[in-house]
This record gives C-alpha cells, structure tokens and sequence, in this order.
C-alpha cells in the first residue's frame, strides 16, 4: 500500500474526491444483488419448517427425527461447500458464480415440490445445501474486498438483515399460499410454496449475472467510470502475491491465530442462535398445540424481526465506534444466558417462553459484526487466506450444528428443549471468554502491524531524504 493510503488507514481513512458517489453505486450494485440473493437463500431455507407444520408431515409420513435429518443433510451440504465456494472465486468471476449458484438452488427448491417421501428431500437438501454455500461467505468475501473498515459493519449488517426478512416473509408467504392456493391443480399448498420460490429466485440471478461488478480489481461494470475503478482500487490495501493453493498454503491457514481465532468465535456463537436457526419456536408451537395453520406460520416471524433491529442496530453502532465489534460477544453472552434462564424456568406459562424466543432474536447480530470483525483482521492478508478463513468460520460451524441440532434440540424435545437449554448456558459463557481472548490477539496483532508499517514508511523517509541530500551535493 501507498504511503498516504496507509496513513489513511492509520486514521480511519479520509474521503477522497469523488468517493461519496463511487460508495452509492457499489451500495446499490452490491447490497441489491447479494442482498436479495440472501434474502431467497434463507426463504429457501425456511420453507421447508414452514411446509413441514402445513400439511407435509402428514402428507410425507414423517416420524421420529426425520424433519432434523433432513436439516443436518442440508447443513452437511451447506459445509462441504463453504471453503470451495470462495477459493473458487480466485477463478471464477463472482458475476458468473453467484448467479449460476442460485439457479442450481432454485432448480433443486422447486424439484422439493415432488418429494413423496422423507428421504427424497434429504438427498435434495443436501445438494441445495452445496449450491447455498456460496452466498453468506462469499458475500462477506466481496464485501470485505470492496468496503473499509468504518463502512463494513453497516454493510454487513444489511446483508444479514436481508436473510433474515426472508426467513420472516417465508411465515406469511406460506400462510398466503395456503389459504389461497391449496388444492390448486391437485398440488398441496406446501408443494406450491417451493414452486414459487424456486421461481422467483430465477431474476435476480439474471440481475446478478448482467451487473453484479465483482471486485475492484477485476471489475468490468459499465457504470463505473476509469476514475472511480482506481478510487475503488485505492480505498484497499496493496494487492498481496497470491499464494498458491499447496500444502505450504494449507500450513499457513492452520498455522495462522486468525483461523483458529475466528472459527472457533464462530463455533461458539453459531451455537447461540440454536433458538431461531433450528426453529425450536415453531416446534414447541406445534407441541403445545391449540394454534391454527396460520399461527404456527405467523408467530414465527418476531423472531427474525428482532434479529434485524438487533443486527442493524449493533453494526451501525460498532462502525459508530470504529470497528468495536467485541461488544456483540458481550452482549450475546448476556442475553443468550437470560433467555435460556427464561424458558427452564418458565414450564407451561406460555408468555415467558414467548418473550424468551422473540429475545433470542436479537442473538442474530453477531452474524454480521464477526463476520465484519474477521474482515478488518484479516485486511491487510492475501485475499485466499482472507477468503478461506472466513468460509472456514462458516463450514465448522455448520459442522458443529449438523449434529448439534440432533443431540440438544431434536423434534421429540419438545417443547421444554431443556438439555438444549443448558447447552446454552455452557456456549454463552465460552463466547464471553473467547471473545476476550480474541480481543487481546486482535489488538496485539494491530499494534504489531502498525510499528512494522511505521518503521517502513520512517525508512522510505529516510531513503528518500539520502537521496535529495545526494542528489544536492552533486548539484553544488
């Protein structure tokens, strides 16, 4: 990076001329296209929790934990896929891989609408799972390439917003569709749900695939100018020689506090959004019984309407404060112990479990501050490594969850879920001393970079003065 690139970074990056505008185009650009790409990622997901208390476990003949299994072959999917998506996009331009990722997913959503047995969605889940993985961490990928340090956390809070209004719009899309559509052409209104999203997935693809504008440096769109693709370049560090992808790369992954410190960050706080990510508020609805169609598929939706105020919330005020991201570790750690609390002591009282579920929400918004946090870390690192340590925050996660969800919140517990909630406890407590740990690494990391970056620029200085007084004394 440049001398005065550096010392604005040092500062907190100053404006240049011309960046307010080159901001708005990629806002509009980038967040329409990833946005609305998450947004059908998660209804695609959470469509298959809203057919399953619609009609499709009686239709299918589910028993036992076959509604979890089918979600664990989602998530084995969903994994495997997480680090190959993003080292494909050191080869693929994301223009072209992100759109062809969400046709095979819409292919894949609208072929559940055959399924006649359990077993069929499991295969077709896993597959979906394999062409999902592409969307949350390569966007944070593309995000961190694009974005600085004082704009990423709002950024990223929007992305995961988008997924979570997905996950809220699938309730009332599915009651709407089974009311209205039910019967229609000899198809259940479960059926007709995954027909509908896997079509409506198919534009925005297209959009993706005409003006998505990849990254700065391989950037083609037509609506930026040769001046705002150099401002854009400008705003990031130098690029770094890639590394090539052998054993020494792997070495470096596996060797590097960043790995281990953001993966195992995202292990634990993965496992504290088990309230809302493994639908345990629809299942204990169904358990109790006495709500229609309509309110098991409603009632859900608070849930991730607390999660957006909470993650929009929590990523303005952590870009507010320069990057603090450590303060959601905090405050998950509190209110995932409070709400866990909450529904082992709240037994049959209905309204304490209601608000204890719709406060788990807010647990959403380390989605996008860790994910930011792990960005401003890793800025100044080859852009491979930067990209597969965050897909590999993400793919142990979901492997943690593949089997997490089985042991501490299959469907035959509800709908107290207690061993689950004591699990709870135990995970809230870990993030709160892992997040202190990480915080010390990434502060020391911090000044470490700095004083080299520091010494480099004193002796370019110097260098540079030698010369001129060398260059003066031939003169005279």
């Amino acid at each position: 990076m440049g001398t005065s690139n550096l010392m604005d970074y040092i500062k907190g990056h100053e404006s240049a001329p011309g960046e307010g505008k080159l901001v708005q185009k990629i806002d509009f650009f980038i967040l329409t296209f990833c946005c609305l790409s998450y947004f059908m990622n998660y209804l695609d997901r959470s469509n298959l929790t809203a057919a399953y208390v619609s009609g499709m476990k009686t239709d299918l003949k589910f028993h036992g934990n076959q509604f979890n299994v089918i979600n664990t072959c989602f998530t084995v999917g969903y994994t495997v896929g997480q680090v190959p998506s993003n080292i494909a996009l050191r080869y693929i331009r994301p223009r072209y891989f992100f759109p062809g990722m969400m046709l095979a997913w819409a292919g894949l959503t609208m072929c559940s609408a055959a399924a006649q047995h359990p077993r069929d969605l499991m295969a077709i889940r896993f597959f979906q799972g394999i062409a999902e993985s592409s969307t949350f961490v390569g966007t944070h990928y593309i995000l961190g390439a694009w974005y600085t340090e004082t704009e990423l956390g709002k950024r990223s809070g929007l992305f995961t917003s988008s997924g979570l209004a997905g996950t809220m719009f699938g309730g009332f899309l599915q009651t709407a569709i089974h009311s209205g559509l039910n019967g229609t052409g000899g198809l259940a209104g479960w059926r007709w749900l995954f027909i509908i999203d896997g079509l409506i997935t198919i534009p925005i693809a297209l959009y993706g695939l005409f003006l998505f504008p990849d990254t700065p440096r391989s950037t083609k769109a037509p609506y930026l100018s040769d001046h705002e693709r150099a401002l854009a370049i400008s705003r990031i560090p130098d690029e770094k020689e890639a590394l090539p992808l052998n054993f020494s790369f792997l070495l470096k992954v596996l060797s590097s506090w960043q790995w281990y410190g953001f993966v195992m960050l995202w292990v634990i706080a993965g496992e504290t959004e088990s309230f809302s990510s493994n639908s345990l508020i629809s299942l204990w609805l169904q358990k109790k019984g006495g709500y229609t169609v309509s309110q098991l598929n409603d009632y859900p939706t608070g849930v991730p309407a607390v999660g957006i105020v909470s993650t929009l919330f929590w990523a303005t005020l952590t870009d507010y404060y320069g990057g603090k991201r450590y303060l959601v570790g905090y405050f998950i750690t509190v209110v995932g112990l409070v709400t866990s609390i909450m529904i082992l002591v709240a037994g049959s009282q209905n309204t304490v479990s209601f608000v204890a579920y719709y406060l788990a929400g807010t647990v959403y918004a380390c989605q996008a501050t860790f994910f930011a946090w792990a960005n401003d870390a890793m800025r100044f690192q080859d852009e491979t490594f930067r990209g597969v340590v965050l897909a590999s925050m993400n793919m142990m996660s979901n492997a943690v969850n593949a089997w997490w969800s089985i042991i501490f919140y299959g469907a035959t517990y509800a709908p107290y879920f207690t061993r689950g909630m004591w699990a709870m406890i135990a995970t809230c407590i870990a993030l709160g001393l892992w997040t202190t740990g990480l915080l010390w690494m990434t502060v020391k990391a911090e000044k470490k970079r700095l004083a080299v970056s520091g010494e480099a620029i004193e002796a370019k200085e110097a260098n540079l003065e030698g010369r001129n007084t060398e260059t003066l004394s031939e003169k005279v």
